[in-house]
């Protein structure tokens, strides 16, 4: 379901898009064949030391050396930094495996404040004529966004920049654009951006009370486009 919201968002920012949805031990050689313009990573909520590390290492191996523009969601946040030496730790600091249930969540609208209002993910906020973003954004330098996790980055990885933090995730937001790669790791979940909680109620959905997260799909898909992956 979250697959099919997140293709459905694409639709709505994209003309004539053209989609493939792989997994996680498959990425590196989805990539080389479909040649996208764009990869979006999301959607898992379990422990990345549950995985096999032969398929993390695959990944990071990926994720060093790719040119493509990467979108981490804030649940693949953790799984890309980690190939740049990173680590995941719980949002009161603990490893992973010794707090596996009534971790502290960062669940529903959360607020995050950004640090860095010049960098492009951001563009119009310093403009109050752009009509992009809602005023408490502009004024305060707020983002009202969606979350869903307890897990965290002990640091922001080498060749990082910190684009904005909160009260329990200090390394909320950051994005990588040395070396020819453009890596961008946002706290929204690109499948619940666009939810219209009035047209649909299930579990699956909540009421769209901002358009934070929407407006930051936009903005990487637009550079995206720019980017030169060459």
């Amino acid at each position: 379901m979250a697959i099919e919201n997140i293709l459905s968002n694409i639709e709505r920012l994209v003309q004539r898009p053209i989609t493939q949805v792989t997994n996680l031990a498959s990425v590196s050689v989805a990539a080389r064949q479909f040649k996208p313009d764009a990869v979006v990573l999301s959607g898992t909520l379990r422990d990345f030391d549950y995985y096999d590390p032969s398929v993390i290492e695959t990944f990071a191996e990926f994720i060093r050396a790719t040119r493509t523009p990467v979108l981490c969601d804030l649940w693949w946040t953790p799984t890309c930094c980690l190939g740049f030496g990173a680590k995941v730790i719980t949002l009161d600091r603990l490893e992973q495996h010794e707090q596996r249930e009534n971790r502290p969540l960062e669940y529903q609208y959360r607020f995050i404040r950004i640090t860095d209002p010049k960098d492009p993910i951001f563009r119009g906020i310093n403009n109050p004529s752009s009509g992009l973003w809602q005023d408490y954004a502009q004024q305060s330098r707020v983002l009202r966004v969606w979350q869903n996790h307890g897990l965290q980055l002990d640091r922001v990885p080498e060749g990082f920049t910190l684009l904005a933090t909160s009260y329990l995730c200090r390394n909320q937001m950051m994005v990588k654009r040395d070396q020819g790669q453009l890596i961008y790791t946002v706290p929204i979940s690109p499948g619940e951006a666009f939810e219209d909680w009035n047209k649909s109620r299930t579990r699956w959905e909540h009421q769209n009370e901002s358009r934070d997260g929407r407006i930051l799909f936009e903005n990487f898909l637009t550079l995206a486009l720019k980017h030169d992956n060459k």
